[in-house]
């Protein structure tokens, strides 16, 4: 039997805004990990709508709140209500981890440590010399490029659709020095650009559950991603998705999105309770129980 948690005036509070927030599985992995360190912390969901932004954030200065993370509307809306931002979090033009310090809101943003965890460490390579090509140019292809430069990719390739909003995504690291290495492709480059891929990303929203079927390439674009190279798909469920399905068939090594899911909430965790070392098997075990993976 395990102890019951008793929740008191002296449990420290952590959580998630978003709008909605009931799909959200940080508190699945948070409280996986506070429970397993033993911790009196409770991590919670609160829906915030976009116009309650700022009274809310100061209602959580009001009791306490040790920090959060934010989703989806919030992202950028948060940056003007913060007293300092990272300069990673500058440089994507969005937070998605609040803590408390020295009452003051410091914002973050850990989706890029997420994001390259696994190629630190599992996959870990020497990627100067490396082309990265990311299909999709919306919020999360900003974290994979940061990514992809802190890593120090000697070219990254950003390709979308919609020619306007991929200049625009060009045109934004401007006044930064990720500029250099990265060139932004219409989708009709592709058949050039995939031979030439070390690590091929999807950050589009093709293929997640339920259209379980589709992808953002055909077979025929896929079957010319060189053998060895990295798959990377930021999508969790299905898993395995068409893609990295197609791309596995290719020789290519496939890393889903469960982890940079994993690894971004472990980069949070450790920021919150201001030590190194988080159980990530834990956070990660419970995800897989949780969505019915294992």
């Amino acid at each position: 039997m395990t102890k019951e948690r008793l929740i008191t005036g002296k449990t420290k509070l952590i959580g998630v805004i978003g709008h909605p927030v009931e799909h959200s599985l940080s508190p699945v992995m948070h409280n996986a990990a506070i429970a397993h360190l033993g911790l009196d912390y409770v991590y919670l969901p609160f829906p915030i709508e976009p116009q309650n932004l700022e009274v809310a954030i100061a209602g959580f200065a009001a009791i306490g709140v040790v920090g959060f993370n934010v989703t989806i509307p919030h992202k950028q809306a948060i940056i003007p209500l913060l007293s300092e931002i990272t300069p990673l979090a500058q440089a994507i033009g969005a937070v998605n981890t609040v803590s408390r310090q020295d009452n003051k809101w410091v914002g973050t943003n850990t989706d890029i440590e997420g994001f390259i965890a696994p190629l630190q460490t599992t996959y870990k390579q020497d990627w100067n010399q490396k082309v990265a090509v990311i299909l999709g140019n919306g919020g999360a292809a900003r974290a994979v490029v940061a990514g992809c430069h802190q890593l120090g990719f000697a070219k990254i390739h950003v390709v979308g659709r919609n020619v306007q909003k991929l200049q625009e995504f060009g045109k934004s690291w401007n006044n930064s020095t990720i500029s250099e290495n990265l060139q932004v492709d219409q989708w009709e480059e592709l058949s050039k650009l995939i031979p030439q891929a070390n690590l091929l990303v999807n950050t589009t929203p093709i293929g997640m559950y339920p259209n379980v079927d589709k992808s953002p390439l055909s077979v025929e674009e896929i079957a010319n991603l060189p053998t060895g190279a990295i798959a990377y798909d930021l999508i969790y469920i299905p898993k395995p998705t068409q893609f990295l399905k197609q791309a596995e068939k290719q020789g290519a090594i496939a890393i889903d999105g469960l982890e940079m899911l994993v690894q971004q909430g472990v980069a949070a965790l450790k920021i919150w309770l201001q030590q190194e070392t988080v159980p990530v098997e834990v956070m990660r075990q419970a995800l897989i129980n949780h969505l019915g993976l294992g």
